[in-house]
C-alpha cells in the first residue's frame, strides 16, 4: 500500500468515524483495522486541524502587519521575510508575499553592495526626519535636512528613496482668504509694496487672521510675523473675530521683541486692524501703519503663506473636536516645530531661530 494511498485511507476513515452514526468499533471492524488504531488516527487528525487553524490565524495576523510591504518591491519583501521568526515555514511565508523560496535564498546569498548599505542608512534618517517634520518635508527640504546632518546626498537620490518607500507629503486643500473691509474706519496706504525683505529684526511686521472649524464651532487665529526671519512672534486664538483677537496677538509680539519706533506694521483692511484700539496700540509704540490694497491678498502673501502651511501640515489632517484641542496643537506646532525646526527655502534652508542668531 503506497504512502499516498495510506494517507487517503486514513483521512477517509477518520471522516467516516466523525460523521457516521455507527460506533467507532463497528467502523474499525468493517475497515479491517483495530479500534485503537482508528482512535489514534482521529487524535492525529484533530491535532493536525488545530495546528492548521493556528497557522491560518498566524497568516492573517502577518498579512495585517505587512499590508504595506505587499506593495513594495521584491527586495523589501525579502527583507521582511528574513526578519520573520514565527511558526510559519519560510516557503509558506514566501507564497503569502508573492515571491519564490528560491528567489529568497538567492537574495540572501548575494552580498549587499555598498550603495544599498548607504541607502539603508539614509532611509533611517529620512524616516526620522519625516516623522519629526510631521510628514511635511518633500524632496528639497528633506535633502537639505540630510545635508545639515552631515550626509552627502543629492535631490534625485532622496526623491528615489522617498518614492520607493512610499514617503509622501500630505497634500491638502487650497487656502481661502476672508477679510471684512466693509467698515467706516480710515484706511492707510500700502507702505510695504510687496517688498517682503527686511534688513534686520523688527523692521517690518505683518499680521493677519484666519479661521478654523471644530465640532464646538469656529475658532479664530491672529498672528504677527517678523519679515526678517518670517518667524511667528505673536499669536492669539479666540472664539470671536473681534479687535481684541488681533490686539492681544500684537501685544504679545511687542512684549517679546520691544520693537524700536519706525517699524512697519502691515495688515489687511479688516475691521480688527482698523479699529481704534488697535490703532492706539500701534501709535503708542511708534509703528508705521501699512495696509493691503482692496481685495489683493498678494500684498500680505507671507502671512497668507504661513496660514496655508499651518493648515496643510496640521489643521487639515484631522477633524478637531474641541477648541482646546486646536489651541494645544497650534501651540505645539509653532513653539516646537515651525519656529525652531522647520527649514525654509527663503532663509537658505535654515530655521527661523538659526537664521536670527546671525541677525544684525
Amino acid at each position: 500500500m503506497g504512502r499516498v494511498y495510506k494517507a487517503e485511507f486514513r483521512h477517509e476513515a477518520v471522516r467516516l468515524a466523525l460523521s457516521s452514526v455507527l460506533s467507532r468499533e463497528r467502523i474499525a471492524r468493517d475497515l479491517g483495522i483495530g479500534s485503537s488504531t482508528l482512535k489514534k488516527w482521529i487524535r492525529y487528525e484533530n491535532e493536525r486541524l488545530r495546528r492548521e487553524n493556528l497557522l491560518l490565524q498566524e497568516e492573517r495576523e502577518l498579512l495585517k502587519k505587512a499590508n504595506t510591504v505587499l506593495r513594495e518591491p521584491k527586495v523589501v519583501r525579502f527583507a521582511f521575510i528574513s526578519r520573520y521568526n514565527g511558526p510559519l515555514s519560510r516557503k509558506r511565508v514566501c507564497r503569502l508575499f508573492g515571491v519564490s523560496d528560491r528567489g529568497f535564498r538567492a537574495w540572501r546569498r548575494s552580498p549587499v553592495c555598498a550603495r544599498k548599505r548607504q541607502d539603508d542608512i539614509l532611509m533611517v534618517h529620512i524616516r526620522a526626519i519625516h516623522a519629526q517634520s510631521r510628514r511635511s518635508y518633500g524632496r528639497p527640504r528633506m535633502t537639505e535636512e540630510l545635508r545639515a546632518a552631515g550626509l552627502s546626498v543629492g535631490h534625485r537620490r532622496v526623491g528615489r528613496l522617498m518614492r520607493e518607500n512610499a514617503i509622501r507629503v500630505v497634500r491638502t486643500r487650497r487656502f481661502k482668504v476672508t477679510t471684512n473691509s466693509s467698515h467706516k474706519h480710515s484706511i492707510e496706504p500700502n507702505l510695504l509694496g510687496q517688498d517682503f525683505s527686511a534688513p534686520a529684526l523688527n523692521q517690518k511686521w505683518t499680521a493677519d487672521i484666519t479661521y478654523i472649524w471644530t465640532c464646538e464651532g469656529w475658532v479664530y487665529l491672529a498672528v504677527v510675523l517678523d519679515l526678517f526671519s518670517r518667524r511667528v512672534i505673536g499669536w492669539n486664538l479666540e472664539v470671536r473675530m473681534t479687535a481684541g483677537l488681533a490686539t492681544t496677538a500684537l501685544q504679545r509680539a511687542i512684549a517679546l521683541r520691544q520693537p524700536p519706533p519706525g517699524c512697519i506694521h502691515h495688515a489687511d483692511r479688516g475691521s480688527q486692524y482698523c479699529s481704534e484700539a488697535y490703532r492706539k496700540l500701534l501709535s503708542a509704540h511708534g509703528f508705521l501703519v501699512s495696509m493691503s490694497r482692496k481685495e489683493n491678498c498678494w500684498d500680505n502673501a507671507v502671512t497668507e503663506s504661513f496660514f496655508k502651511t499651518l493648515k496643510a501640515e496640521l489643521l487639515w489632517r484631522q477633524a478637531w473636536m474641541t477648541r482646546q484641542d486646536v489651541e494645544q496643537a497650534i501651540t505645539s506646532y509653532i513653539n516646537d516645530f515651525y519656529n525652531p525646526q522647520r527649514l525654509h527655502s527663503a532663509l537658505q534652508w535654515k530655521s527661523f531661530l538659526d537664521y536670527e542668531r546671525n541677525a544684525p
